[in-house]
């Protein structure tokens, strides 16, 4: 029996194999990946490598076990046909008849086109009979701290999104999460809600970055239709854009606040506050 994880090596991946490793042996843990070589320093602690692509459904024909439990993590490319790739993953997986499959999905009150992906792959997964966990999660934090450079540069937060307020944790409290439920019993056919303890707004997070840089940091509102220009102008292809700005509208309407408090409990303790990645990310 293994603990299967796809997209071992992206940043959600590897937070989750790092906490995996201090929890279960290295040999239980398989890390499935695109490329080899970015995986050879967890081969190296003794995790199994298996080499699969989503965009290649038969490399995963001998990728699973039955018994193991599986981390199906969403596939990044926006624009992509990630249904069809999820739905692979999905059906070689009850095909070798393993015991769970959690899949990181996105909050279920989220009406934006970036979260049309989960909700077809949510309902594959479903049709599928299989054992699952929906991980419904939220925003990750650092999909803001990780982005600090232009808004240093120009002293000011540039979003779309109104006075919306974004539940968000740091991506390793939502592998803390999966790790929870990878490893622990009683998840079966489950949906988690996830988000951090604290929302915040963009105006309380220039007020943040100000208090922590001593540099006046303005929030600057702008129209979903002028920050898909800007993103588009940063180089990001138009429909991208266009699909990452339709997020700050849900943010503004209210579908990023997720209170239902299922990641602290499922972690153990509180969230990480943005302000703490915050810290983290200028200290990088």
């Amino acid at each position: 029996m293994s603990i299967v994880v796809t997209g071992a090596t992206g940043n959600l991946g590897r937070h989750v194999v790092e906490q995996l490793l201090e929890k279960v042996p290295a040999e239980q843990i398989t890390a499935v990946v695109r490329d080899e070589a970015k995986g050879a320093d967890l081969a190296a602690r003794g995790v199994k490598l298996a080499i699969a692509d989503y965009n290649a459904p038969e490399t995963f024909d001998q990728v699973f076990s039955a018994g193991d439990k599986v981390l199906l993590i969403s596939g990044s490319e926006v624009g992509n046909d990630r249904v069809g790739q999820h739905k692979a993953v999905i059906n070689a997986a009850k095909a070798a008849g393993v015991a769970l499959l959690a899949y990181t999905s996105a909050p279920g009150s989220l009406k934006a086109a970036l979260a049309d992906d989960h909700r077809g792959t949510e309902a594959a997964l479903l049709d599928s009979g299989l054992p699952y966990v929906l991980l419904r999660n939220g925003w990750y934090n650092e999909n803001y701290t990780e982005q600090l450079a232009p808004v240093l540069q120009y002293n000011a937060v540039t979003q779309a999104a109104g006075e919306g307020r974004v539940s968000s944790a740091a991506r390793a409290d939502y592998a803390a999460a999966a790790v929870a439920v990878l490893t622990g019993e009683g998840h079966e056919n489950k949906t988690y809600e996830l988000g951090g303890d604290e929302a915040w707004s963009f105006s309380e997070y220039a007020a943040e970055l100000s208090r922590q840089t001593g540099k006046e940091i303005v929030y600057n509102p702008v129209s979903v239709e002028e920050f898909t220009g800007i993103l588009a102008g940063a180089g990001l292809p138009g429909p991208v854009a266009a699909v990452i700005a339709g997020v700050d509208a849900s943010v503004e309407r209210g579908e990023l606040v997720v209170d239902s408090g299922d990641l602290g409990r499922l972690i153990g303790r509180p969230t990480t506050p943005i302000a703490e990645s915050i810290t983290a990310a200028l200290k990088g």
